[in-house]
């Protein structure tokens, strides 16, 4: 039997960084990492490998990070976790002993029980590599493909489908719009007119009730009655928390079927902690239950979870939400609350909107008009959301915006927030679109 100080099982986007911050913050621990996969597949880089990556090899974590701290690491799938006897017991039958013990198993695809779903050529985003590597050689193949939800996985592989294939190319969002739970109507409406301008059909306030096909699949038929016709399917719609290993062992388990956790990652058992999707999520905002998955959210989780094991040093003030994505060449991005997600959510907000060019002067090479909009509770004036479109730096600012968002800052703390500005590389500090969305939520109130 081998014995270590830490093993964290999971090691992609929430192991990796847990089991690398245990070793900087405990150097004098042992640490192992178990994980499935030979390979780590980089989860937010799936959707460029049926595009411009074209395989999957090009889109792998390396192992260089482990060895570098010195962690060990065992591939194999884990058969059950003795929590009395505080060992893992590994599907081959070996037994790894662990004084601290992180989770970071992620999540699974959701695929919903819609008849013929498990028909040949209907694929879920599974995060292996020979699984999207088979499903390269099939979209290479197909004529008529069928994406199943217009959120970021199923917009990202869309785009990259269709860039190097001739291929009638559908999508299917139950919601009026795509992307509608992360930006306000005009942004999604742009990122229609962008997918729409590469030919793509998108198919708002639909619902596929039957997916068709005896050996292999060859069309979809819509609530509507509608039939399309494909010969690949893929599910876009969503993760589950992938907490059965956690459930076995006798963990709590939360209502959305995460694993419970409070605000330093530590489970029901005091000596395991867990991060990432397999974990329950709670809003920054009010402390509810939150769905949010997102790679950014579980490494910060990893980086509080590395830190406590032994002692309580960070925190988990709950998840913000920050996206970005290019479509078209035009970068969207986005950090908390939308202002119809504010209102729905009982807030009275002031907006505010900038656009202009992120060059001074607009004539400079490279420039693209940015616009930001800002959402502010209009009771304290504290920023609870922001959305960006334009160049690329937008992708950057974003995070800006989600860093203002933490910490609480109000209109009037980011209409003289301290900028950095550059002709080639930024807006004018005269017209810097950041703080022009801020006084413009302002003068709204000033007008009243």
């Amino acid at each position: 039997m081998r014995a270590y100080d830490v093993v964290v099982i999971g090691g992609s986007a929430a192991g990796l960084p847990a089991a690398i911050t245990a070793r900087r913050q405990y150097p004098d621990k042992t640490i192992l990492v178990v994980r499935r996969e030979e390979r780590t597949v980089i989860p937010c880089g799936i959707p460029y490998v049926f595009g411009e990556l074209h395989t999957c090899a090009n889109n792998l974590i390396s192992d260089a990070g482990l060895q570098a701290h010195n962690i060990d690491l065992t591939i194999g799938g884990v058969q059950e976790l003795d929590r009395a006897a505080h060992e893992i017991i590994m599907q081959d039958g070996k037994v790894i002993s662990y004084g601290r013990l992180i989770l970071a198993t992620g999540s699974l695809p959701v695929v919903p029980p819609i008849p013929g779903s498990n028909l040949p050529g209907v694929y879920a985003i599974l995060k292996e590599q020979n699984y999207l590597d088979d499903m390269v050689q099939v979209m290479d193949a197909a004529t008529n493909i069928v994406i199943v939800g217009c959120g970021f996985i199923g917009v990202e592989i869309a785009e990259e489908c269709i860039k190097e294939r001739s291929v009638h190319l559908t999508i299917v969002e139950m919601l009026n719009h795509c992307l509608q739970l992360t930006y306000d109507v005009e942004f999604s409406k742009m990122v229609e007119k962008e997918l729409g301008d590469q030919g793509i059909e998108i198919l708002g306030s639909e619902r596929v009730a039957e997916i068709l096909g005896t050996d292999k699949v060859t069309g979809v038929r819509l609530g509507s009655g509608r039939v399309i016709p494909a010969d690949m399917v893929i599910m876009g719609i969503g993760a589950r928390s992938n907490s059965e290993l956690a459930k076995t062992a006798g963990l709590a388990i939360g209502e959305g079927g995460g694993i419970a956790v409070d605000r330093y990652m530590r489970t029901s058992d005091q000596d395991i902690l867990a991060c990432g999707d397999c974990t329950e999520k709670w809003s920054f905002y009010d402390g509810k239950p939150s769905k949010l998955k997102l790679a950014s959210i579980a490494s910060m989780e990893a980086r509080i979870a590395g830190a406590n094991l032994y002692d309580l040093r960070r925190a988990n003030t709950g998840v913000i939400g920050v996206y970005s994505t290019i479509v078209g060449g035009t970068t969207f991005c986005a950090a908390g609350m939308t202002e119809a997600g504010a209102r729905e959510n009982g807030y009275e907000v002031l907006v505010g909107v900038a656009q202009g060019p992120n060059r001074h002067p607009g004539s400079l090479p490279g420039m693209v008009p940015m616009k930001v909009k800002l959402i502010f509770d209009t009771a304290t004036k504290i920023l609870i959301g922001g959305q960006v479109s334009g160049p690329e730096s937008g992708g950057e600012l974003i995070n800006a915006i989600s860093a203002c968002i933490h910490s609480s800052m109000t209109a009037d703390d980011i209409a003289t927030f301290q900028t950095g500005t550059h002709p080639k590389l930024t807006a004018s500090p005269v017209t810097y679109q950041l703080v022009d969305a801020a006084e413009n939520a302002l003068a709204s109130t000033y007008r009243k």
